[in-house]
């Protein structure tokens, strides 16, 4: 009698379990077609880049001469500052670069104090211990070797009293525009061929191009790693490494 009255439990058990399979299985099912369904449309992102050695096309030497006046000689420093001109001028004409290339600004000047710490004696009521007249020179030119050569030996001009010293030499390449193209193009390629190769070891194969996201040009100094989202540009060598980065996005089809 026991045995009998608790079949229909047992029916209605069974079918409950059944029906929760039936929608689990369901679920999972559900769940297989959609990871199919993203797989099918995954997309793989890969950095390329591409490089290239180049020279510097332009050269600013940029550098001044100075005299210190004591303060009843103010007069007296400023013509001597102009004979340093005149000896500056003279001096890179005769080494070959042109007058148009030249730019020597006006004199700046600014007074000398008298230390009166150190020395009180000389301490006065304005405390000028005399001025300061510095004039900067600016040589801007094509010929980057010939420019370089001449800043590397100043000695003539040191031997006539001027004090002249160089303050920077900064070098540049102008025609970044002209090989911009074709790097972004060997970028994109490289990256396309570390998909195809990050793709095959998974057994898949690249599909179509989705996207390509370019970064500003890396000019920096050769061999060296430096990157930044702002791009970098180098004015301190010579020889630059000039670097395309891209980021590319690629299908991969079932």
């Amino acid at each position: 009698m026991r045995a009998r009255g608790i079949g229909p439990w047992v029916q209605l058990l069974a079918a409950v379990v059944l029906g929760a399979a039936v929608v689990i299985g369901t679920v999972v099912t559900a769940n297989a077609v959609d990871y199919i369904k993203t797989f099918n449309t995954s997309l793989l992102t890969v950095t390329g880049q591409a490089q290239m050695l180049v020279t510097s096309d332009q050269v600013k030497w940029t550098g001044d001469f100075f005299v210190n006046a004591q303060p009843e000689a103010l007069q007296a420093g400023y013509t001597q500052m102009s004979k340093d001109q005149a000896a500056v001028q003279a001096f890179l004409q005769s080494r070959g670069v042109a007058a148009a290339d030249i730019t020597i600004s006006p004199v700046t000047m600014s007074q000398i104090y008298v230390d009166c710490a150190q020395n009180p004696s000389a301490c006065g009521k304005f405390n000028i211990a005399g001025y300061h007249l510095d004039q900067a020179v600016t040589v801007r030119s094509g010929d980057v070797q010939g420019v370089t050569r001449i800043a590397q030996d100043v000695t003539p001009l040191v031997s006539e009293g001027v004090a002249f010293s160089t303050q920077s030499m900064e070098y540049y390449y102008t025609k970044l525009d002209t090989l911009r193209g074709k790097l972004t193009a060997e970028a994109t390629a490289e990256a396309q061929s570390r998909a195809q190769q990050i793709a095959a070891a998974t057994g898949r194969k690249v599909g179509q191009l989705v996207s390509v996201q370019t970064q500003p040009l890396q000019l920096t100094p050769v061999n060296s790693s430096q990157v930044s989202n702002n791009g970098q540009y180098d004015t301190t060598t010579i020889q630059k490494q000039l670097t395309a980065i891209v980021q590319a996005q690629f299908r991969l089809p079932q």
